[in-house]
């Protein structure tokens, strides 16, 4: 009689388990169902803000976007797991990567916003640099790194005939810096080259370096990285093919309506004023691709960072499943 109660107790003490865990499982699905991307402040976010407007506006699935000022947040962001969809440079994307924390390449939604800039107008070809000062932001990384690659195909070595200057260890640090004339030359990314010349009229564009890197290339930059985690991919193909889609639907339109688009960056704080945002969109090659269709453009683009410094791309160029299919 005792083995028959104590029987009973167990399986009604199982029974109950399964109930509790079942509904714990369903509140769990309830309560997680909203999904992070990770983008930045600048061509990033500037290229997905009419994506950006309708998710804060209940768009159709539950994710959200958070702006971020540094690529080094985003990559902390995805070691802690805590996006599920990032954009940062590509060759970071190559060290996340190759270190194995669990993101794939899914698309690449901006193609090279480097331009040389400066007061200097004495400066109008390469040969104009030699024995000049150009500051640039923080040796070794992808401005550094591809300025150095376009020195050298220039005939101009960067170690002996120019002087690079990393004084200002950030691009905003740079921007103000060439903005209150204290230094005549530098490499900046847009949007700030368009900040800074609307602040100082002395500046002006002396190369974009996109164009620089195709005559000797043949194709674009493959600059910027739209990645997704693994699990996101294997189990939620269908929000993440409906939110390429409409990242890419979003790029479009703010290239086909960029005085609406500029409204909506100052709106969410990506640029303080419609006038840069403007000027600043058709000078950011803003265009989505998905990463299957340029596979080759982005190889070519970390085998060239890769043979000028491994590290820059964590060690090695990555194999084929980094990109998605």
């Amino acid at each position: 009689m005792v083995k028959k109660y104590l029987s009973l107790i167990l399986l009604f003490s199982l029974v109950l388990f399964l109930l509790c865990e079942c509904r714990s499982n369903v509140t769990r699905k309830d309560s997680s169902g909203v999904y992070t991307i990770a983008t930045l402040k600048g061509p990033s976010s500037m290229g997905m803000i009419k994506l950006i407007d309708s998710l804060n506006s209940g768009g159709p699935y539950n994710v959200k976007a958070t702006i971020l000022d540094e690529p080094m947040q985003v990559r902390k962001m995805m070691i802690d797991k805590t996006a599920d969809f990032a954009i940062l440079p590509t060759t970071m994307a190559a060290i996340i990567y190759n270190k194995g924390f669990g993101y794939k390449l899914v698309a690449v939604p901006v193609w090279g916003t480097l331009y040389l800039v400066g007061s200097d107008s004495t400066v109008k070809r390469w040969d104009d640099l030699r024995g000049r000062r150009v500051h640039v932001m923080a040796r070794g990384m992808t401005p550094d790194e591809l300025f150095r690659y376009l020195l050298r195909k220039n005939g101009i070595d960067p170690e002996k005939e120019i002087t690079l200057d990393y004084s200002f260890p950030t691009h905003v640090d740079l921007a103000n810096a060439v903005g209150a004339g204290r230094t005549e030359l530098a490499v900046l990314s847009e949007p700030l080259a368009s900040m800074v010349m609307k602040r100082n009229g002395s500046v002006r564009r002396i190369f974009s370096l996109n164009e620089e890197w195709a005559k000797f290339e043949g194709i674009p930059i493959a600059e910027t990285a739209f990645m997704a985690k693994e699990e996101m991919l294997k189990n939620n193909r269908d929000i993440t093919e409906k939110l390429l889609s409409s990242y890419e639907a979003s790029t479009n339109w703010v290239n086909l309506y960029p005085d609406s688009a500029a409204t909506l960056i100052v709106k969410y704080g990506i640029l303080p004023d419609y006038e840069s945002a403007f000027n600043a969109i058709p000078l950011s090659n803003l265009k989505f691709a998905r990463a299957k269709d340029v596979k080759k453009e982005v190889n070519e683009y970390l085998s060239v960072f890769y043979r000028m410094n491994p590290d820059i791309v964590g060690g090695k160029v990555p194999d084929e499943n980094f990109i998605y299919q």
